[in-house]
């Protein structure tokens, strides 16, 4: 267990190692091309490194109310190993999981198992997409504002969007795509509309349709305010995550209400650089298309309902995907004539804004 570090500055630790683990990323990709033997040499050793660190970072983090739910998933483990276990209608994946742990291993282990199930799939992921550049990619989900969130407070949630992501590489074997989708919505039943979204955008991969579709759903936003967060609350979509929709509860640190301009705009980074990407450089990828065009639905829903309190946790529903949308281009075809340098520029402000919000405003 990391108890040796202050509880109040385990989090502001992490932040601040990544923030050095960008700078020196930005630094070479400043003086070296990307298929540079050095380049690709430093990608990957410290690619190993900061992935196996924020693994026994997360995994080996001590039980504390500062990571908010995993006490309460603590609660409940310990209920599994006195015998009297909770009676659970959904997740039933997870909690299965967390049942059978109950019965041989230590609540410590239990956790540790979760950050694996969390990052493994990540890592994998980024390898099977892109190789030996899948640092670029790893780091792209690190630097997502709600990465640390999920690996620590909100677990199950965390751990479903991995196996949706690790379905997602997949793409080319129908049947493990499909059995590791499953597998998602038995961890976490709000993988339904990332699931839906990414079913739809394979019938109709059409990106200009679904740019369009997300600037209506914000007008209908704007038009319509709370109409939508009473609807979808009273059609149980979600299940009892829906009490989020029309609770005044304040509990979360993302949970301030109204229009989030903020969030929203957010969300546009990926709205842009899809757009750009596609129309304005011409990148012709089938796969990419249907990645882009869940996506904005899955982002078109949490718009509809973005003055909820908690709205953040519908959000995440397609943030967990944005920054696989911002780099996945640069990736797979070279577009620029110094890539690298626009690599790097893109991971200093995307991670510049996570550094920010998380490290700066929540925590001031």
């Amino acid at each position: 267990m990391f108890d040796f570090i202050p509880i109040r500055s385990y989090v502001p630790l992490y932040y601040n190692v990544m923030l050095g683990v960008m700078l020196a990323t930005v630094f070479h990709c400043s003086f070296l091309r990307m298929n540079d033997n050095k380049n690709i040499s430093y990608i990957n050793t410290i690619g190993l490194v900061v992935w196996t660190l924020i693994l026994l970072y997360i995994g080996f983090r001590p039980i504390h109310g500062i990571f908010v739910d995993m006490t309460t998933y603590a609660y409940t483990y310990s209920r599994f190993v006195d015998g009297n276990p909770i009676n659970f209608a959904n997740d039933y994946g997870f909690y299965g999981f967390m049942e059978l742990c109950a019965k041989t291993i230590p609540v410590e282990w239990f956790f540790t198992i979760c950050a694996c199930f969390y990052l493994v799939p990540l890592y994998v992921v980024c390898k099977r997409f892109f190789g030996p550049y899948w640092f670029y990619g790893f780091f792209m989900f690190a630097a997502t504002f709600t990465f640390w969130s999920y690996g620590t407070n909100t677990i199950r949630n965390g751990m479903a969007s991995s196996f949706f992501l690790l379905a997602l590489s997949f793409h080319k074997n129908k049947a493990v795509m499909i059995a590791i989708l499953f597998l998602a919505s038995t961890f976490h039943s709000t993988m339904y509309i990332p699931i839906f979204s990414f079913t739809i955008a394979s019938f109709l991969p059409k990106p200009k349709l679904f740019i369009m579709g997300w600037f209506v759903a914000i007008g209908l936003s704007l038009l319509l305010g709370g109409f939508w967060e009473t609807l979808f609350a009273n059609m149980g979509f979600g299940d009892d995550r829906t009490s989020y929709l029309t609770s005044t509860e304040n509990a979360a640190e993302f949970s301030r209400t109204g229009f989030r301009w903020d969030f929203l705009l957010y969300s546009a980074t990926a709205v842009f650089s899809g757009w750009y990407f596609i129309f304005q450089k011409k990148f012709d990828d089938p796969f990419f298309n249907r990645i882009f065009c869940c996506f904005l639905l899955s982002n078109s829903f949490w718009v509809l309902v973005i003055r909820a309190n908690f709205s953040d946790r519908f959000a995440y529903l397609s943030w967990f995907m944005l920054g696989l949308v911002i780099i996945y281009p640069l990736l797979k075809k070279e577009m620029f004539a110094n890539q690298n340098r626009v690599i790097g520029g893109i991971l200093f402000f995307y991670f510049l804004f996570t550094y920010t919000l998380n490290n700066l405003l929540v925590r001031s």
